[in-house]
This record gives C-alpha cells, structure tokens and sequence, in this order.
C-alpha cells in the first residue's frame, strides 16, 4: 500500500524548468509537446506544469526519435500511443492469464470434491443414502397431523420410504 508521501515513475513533481534540464529541451518546446499531445503533464493547483520521471523518459525518447531517426512529431506521437496500447494489452493479458489460473484451481478443487462424493457414493454397498432419509412407516411411530387435513410431513415421509437401491431412486445411490 502507497501512502500519500510515497513517489512513483508517475508521481508528478518536476516543474517545467526542472524537467527541461533533466530531459536536454527547452521549456518551450515542452510546452509545445504538450500542446500536441506528446506528453501531458500533470497540473499543480495554479494549473503550473508536474512532469513525472515517466514524463521525462518519455521526452527523452521523444528527442532520440526525432534526433536520430529523423521521426516527424506526429510519427513520434503514433509510436508512443502504439506503445501505451501495447503495456495496455500486456497487463490485461496478465490480468486474464491470473484470472484463468485461479478459475483453474477452482475447477480443479471442484472436481476433487466431485470425485470424493462419486467415491463415497460408490463405496455403499448396502444401498445406503448420502442423506438421511426416514425409516419406513411401520418403523416409524404414528403422529397426528397439526389440523384437520394432509400433513405436510406425511408427504415428505411418503417421498422417504423409495426403496433404496431401485433405479431413479436419489436416496439408493449405491
């Protein structure tokens, strides 16, 4: 976690005369690359230029680009837009390639529960339920009901009685 007094690349500090200096350019052509779009730099409360040290990386290879390889400005500005579109694309791979890693750990954890339930379904020989089910009516000792009426619970007692182990029957897994 960052706190507020913490500087990152993109943490605008520099003033313009500042950047100027450390980047070899004249403020003015600064302003200038700013008002193309080039680099924008970051606002100070009386709306005075912050560049960031990415600010200043990035007027560098603005100048190398135009110095040596002899790249017009609006070719310059393609290329670092190609480029941010570019580390864009990257970290939202990233993103996606964490997010599939995770979602493979959770199948993976699925299908082992999958296979322990399976397993435990298989190994009841005696037909036994994986849930518990009521044992049958004559078993059972005889309630009254809440009112005149069916009961509620007679039905689900009735649903209980399947005889385990009878093709469809939940309650007869094995």
């Amino acid at each position: 976690m960052t706190s507020e007094f913490e500087l990152t690349d993109d943490t605008p500090v520099y003033v313009i005369s500042v950047a100027a200096q450390l980047s070899g350019l004249h403020p003015q052509t600064l302003r200038a690359y700013d008002r193309l779009g080039l680099v924008s730099p970051g606002r100070a409360a009386g709306r005075g230029r912050r560049y960031s040290l990415r600010d200043i990386l990035i007027l560098r290879e603005v100048q190398r680009l135009s110095q040596e390889e002899g790249i017009n400005l609006s070719g310059i500005k393609r290329i670092l837009e190609l480029e941010l579109a570019e580390r864009r694309s990257r970290m939202l791979v990233a993103e996606m390639n964490a997010r599939i890693s995770q979602l493979q750990a959770e199948l993976e954890s699925t299908r082992a529960v999958a296979a322990r339930l399976a397993n435990l379904a298989r190994g009841k020989a005696d037909g036994a339920a994986l849930v518990p089910v009521r044992p049958p009516a004559a078993a059972r000792p005889a309630t009254a009901g809440p009112g005149p009426g069916p009961d509620p619970a007679h039905a689900v007692a009735a649903a209980a009685e399947i005889t385990p182990g009878r093709p469809g029957n939940v309650a007869g897994v094995g």
